[in-house]
């Protein structure tokens, strides 16, 4: 009943696909739909009895069951998606245009006694060319989620690296816009033949000194160097098969500071604190003295590059090939030992079979064993709040009967569509 009234709702849903309130309640209520059916297969209920006599057959009718409902839960969330992106896109946006507000408002509190001056002035233009530009950009990836479209890597999840790197980025422009407007009105003289130039050579050498800005420069090389650098490591290891990547279904602020199965990701966290520690004491700094670039002390660049070399260290030690330790035949209580035959289950246990977020149904559905010439689907085994099969370190699958008996190799292709090892078993009559 629960999957039919999903099913239902979401002919409405598709009916107003533009609609962002009833893309998410459509998601919603299917996945609500879907946990309620898993649990109610997991306690026995709802299986037909017409395979409810088989236990094999009862098995892969609920895993079929299961998978088509997943699908559906899969059909929703592609139908909510771009009512997602378009509330990231103008959430972005109302973020960039409330902090534009918030700098106005803290100059105009701050002007009260200290009076308003030319730096005030300059700060508030460069934000109101900034926020202009970003909102330009936005406008331009608005099918991707605006200002997100960039930070957002291939599996579709938001990069720690990117992140850091581009707020960088922002407090450098930031910089030079706001210098470059503050000696705007020195070039009136030199302009008009009045003066010499040199008003307006020694504040631009004030002001752009790289004895004191080599600091910030130094920082904002070494997380461009950390972005391409863990750019490179993931390629890599994806290339080599000993990283698994899923593709997310939206990206969320939690990708910062989590690994892809959803943990917090120690090495993230500190260099995502550190960074913007570093970048807010960077931006103090500006406002401290805002006629010269901001320095970053040698300490804490030296300081950012330790933690950059921590978190490039753990995306080198990350993931881990899915390898396969050995096959068994499954048995049962009660059941006899015995060689392994055509219609037995049969254990693999290994490690690496369910890849960091592929813990989803519709993954979970295209993990694959291939048995000699024979492609078996894992059947999915739900329990209470989850699966009992597969997990990430053993999957279980009823041997076809088309394999012959004899010599036959194993095999599992994941979710990501890395394959294992082979290991040979032997299947008699």
């Amino acid at each position: 009943m629960a999957v039919q009234e999903a099913r239902q709702y979401g002919e409405h849903a598709t009916a107003c696909a533009g609609c962002a309130h009833c893309g998410r309640t459509g998601h919603r209520r299917a996945v609500a739909a879907f946990l309620a059916r898993r649990d109610e297969l997991a306690a026995g209920h709802g299986v037909p009895a017409a395979v409810a006599h088989s236990p094999v057959a009862a098995r892969q009718w609920v895993s079929d069951e299961l998978a088509q409902s997943a699908r559906a839960v899969t059909a929703h969330g592609r139908e909510a998606g771009p009512a997602r992106l378009d509330l990231i896109r103008r959430g972005t946006l109302r973020t960039v245009w409330g902090a534009v507000l918030a700098l106005l408002l803290a100059q105009a509190l701050t002007a009260v006694e200290a009076g308003w001056t030319g730096a005030r002035t300059a700060g508030l233009c460069t934000a109101l060319a900034l926020a202009a530009l970003l909102s330009a950009a936005a406008h331009t990836h608005r099918a991707r989620g605006g200002l997100l479209a960039p930070l957002a890597g291939e599996d579709n999840r938001l990069s720690t690296t990117r992140t850091v790197a581009a707020s960088w980025l922002l407090l450098l422009s930031f910089s030079l816009l706001f210098l470059a407007v503050r000696l705007l009105p020195l070039r009136s003289p030199a302009e008009t033949g009045t003066g010499t130039g040199a008003a307006v050579t020694a504040p631009a050498a004030t002001a752009f000194d790289l004895a004191r800005a080599a600091g910030l420069l130094t920082a904002l090389a070494l997380v461009a160097v950390v972005t391409v650098t863990a750019r490179l490591v993931v390629t890599a290891g994806i290339a080599a098969g000993r990283l698994q990547k899923v593709r997310a279904d939206r990206p969320r602020a939690a990708d910062l500071l989590c690994d892809d199965s959803g943990r917090a990701c120690l090495a993230d966290v500190q260099y995502l604190l550190v960074s913007g520690a570093v970048l807010a004491l960077a931006a103090v700094g500006l406002a401290h003295d805002p006629d010269r670039l901001p320095g970053v002390p040698w300490s804490l660049v030296l300081l950012l590059g330790v933690s950059a070399a921590w978190h490039l260290a753990a995306k080198c030690a990350e993931g881990v090939r899915p390898t396969i330790h050995s096959v068994v035949r499954s048995r049962e209580a009660g059941d006899l030992d015995a060689p392994i035959r055509t219609g037995d289950d049969i254990e693999i246990r290994g490690r690496g079979f369910v890849p960091p977020g592929a813990g989803a149904p519709v993954p979970l559905t295209r993990l694959v064993v291939r048995i000699g010439p024979v492609h078996a689907h894992v059947p999915l085994v739900p329990v209470p709040g989850g699966f009992a099969n597969p997990t990430d370190t053993a999957l279980t699958v009823p041997l076809p009967a088309d394999v012959e008996p004899g010599r036959v190799e194993v095999s599992v292709v994941t979710a990501a569509g890395v394959e294992t090892n082979r290991v040979t078993i032997d299947v008699v009559d």
